[in-house]
């Protein structure tokens, strides 16, 4: 790390802990924290990827170090997610979520029914979706995709992902943060068309009750 400009721009929060953490470990630290963002998504991958790249460009490890740690993190934190989902198993999701208020069996039933014929193509992109990257894994486990299967798209979302990230900021330096600004922005693009997703499915749901 850069000691003048850490001392001249010093990073606090989450991106001063990741830091810190990186300097410490080396890769390992990357991975670790990039494997957190699967189990709790509120640490973004958008932040943490250019920290790498940044910290990369400062020495603390190679580019491709960099690149390689990011991504073993992600798929390691991947198939927790994807184990967990597993030892959930199909009847225990079924059974929670038609606990859940508007929920229908027909729901869950034509969810799984896209995920039979899509889910490959929603493995590796859902990789490269902010929010869904760390929830896609789930759906996975449940319906017990091939471990073998789920793997290598797994890598490959993750590996195209964080390039795009860790090289970007590799290449910005100091002005990483630019990166997660921009990023942000796709970010709640996201979280806005999920919002009205719900909105739709709640008020179709509500108005279905009133006719009946």
């Amino acid at each position: 790390m850069d000691l003048q400009l850490a001392q001249a721009e010093p990073l606090g929060g989450l991106a001063g802990w990741a830091v810190s953490l990186m300097d410490s470990l080396g890769g390992p630290g990357a991975a670790i924290i990039v494997g957190l963002d699967n189990l709790f998504p509120p640490i973004p991958s958008e932040l943490v990827l250019p920290l790498a790249g940044f910290s990369a460009g400062q020495g603390t490890f190679s580019l491709l170090e960099a690149l390689a740690w990011t991504t073993f993190g992600s798929v390691a934190g991947a198939v927790i997610v994807y184990w967990l989902g597993a030892l959930l198993g199909r009847e225990r999701t079924r059974a929670l979520l038609l606990r859940i208020p508007l929920v229908k069996a027909s729901d869950f039933d034509r969810t799984e029914a896209w995920f039979a014929k899509h889910g490959t193509k929603a493995v590796f992109f859902g990789r490269m979706v902010p929010i869904f990257r760390s929830l896609i894994s789930l759906p996975a486990g449940i319906e017990r995709m091939a471990f073998g299967r789920f793997l290598v798209l797994t890598t490959l979302g993750s590996l195209i992902w964080n390039t795009v990230f860790v090289v970007a900021g590799y290449l910005l330096g100091a002005n990483w943060h630019v990166v997660d600004r921009y990023a942000g922005f796709f970010q709640y693009a996201v979280i806005g068309a999920v919002a009205i997703a719900l909105a739709v499915f709640v008020i179709t749901r509500l108005r279905e009750r009133v006719r009946t």
